[in-house]
């Protein structure tokens, strides 16, 4: 994603929301059969390797690592059986298509398509929060309610995409109260001229961007 450098105005806001106590880096469906090997969208995988999200990715939970600052994955997986799948999107129904002819998908649970890509981890402290149904990691999850017993207050979020599961985790957490930070180095979508559109019109409205570099500065 295209990164502009923030001024000193943009880094004190950012700075204000970033008390490490009350932060938690957030991950979205950085596993092997969504962005690595096997995956069923080729042309995103291709983006990530592009932008280096895993990379980033990676660095960035280290760096919270290093702070105490809380890691938390938010992952999808697939029942082996299929059981509790809908085709009420064309996502879901690309998923449902690909388990009739295959058998199975990418992501199912138990196949190491539905773990942590090796950048991530997971070390110990880390949070996962699997779900099995939604584009959204807040629905019908814990994952609201686990934050807010750590007192939570601001989620840096990396992952994919833009398109569907950056943006739907990012209207959610704003509905639900909290400060959003994206790291436009830690995101990606395809086509990638519309995700940096999206980034720029309409999640900026909603979330603090800023490249991993500003966040650990922020942090520091």
């Amino acid at each position: 994603m295209a990164i502009c450098v923030m001024d000193d105005k943009q880094m004190a806001r950012l700075r204000s929301v970033m008390d490490l106590k009350h932060t938690a880096v957030l991950t979205m469906e950085l596993q092997q059969g969504v962005v690595g090997e096997g995956a069923l969208m080729k042309a995103l995988v291709e983006e990530v390797d592009r932008v280096g999200v895993r990379t980033t990715a990676g660095r960035l939970c280290d760096e919270a690592r290093l702070r105490s600052i809380r890691v938390v994955h938010c992952v999808a997986e697939n029942r082996p059986d299929g059981v509790g799948e809908i085709e009420n999107c064309k996502v879901f129904a690309m998923n449902a298509r690909l388990r009739r002819e295959t058998g199975a998908t990418p992501i199912d649970q138990g196949t190491p398509g539905a773990l942590l890509v090796p950048e991530l981890g997971p070390q110990p402290s880390d949070v996962v929060v699997s779900r099995v149904h939604g584009l959204s990691p807040f629905t019908q999850t814990s994952l609201d309610q686990i934050l807010r017993n750590l007192d939570i207050k601001t989620l840096v979020v990396m992952g994919v995409s833009v398109n569907l599961g950056i943006f739907g985790t990012v209207m959610s957490a704003v509905d639900l109260g909290y400060n959003v930070v994206i790291v436009s180095d830690g995101v990606c979508g395809v086509p990638r001229e519309y995700a940096e559109a999206v980034l720029q019109n309409s999640l900026s409205l909603l979330a603090t961007i800023a490249s991993a570099d500003e966040v650990v500065a922020a942090w520091n």
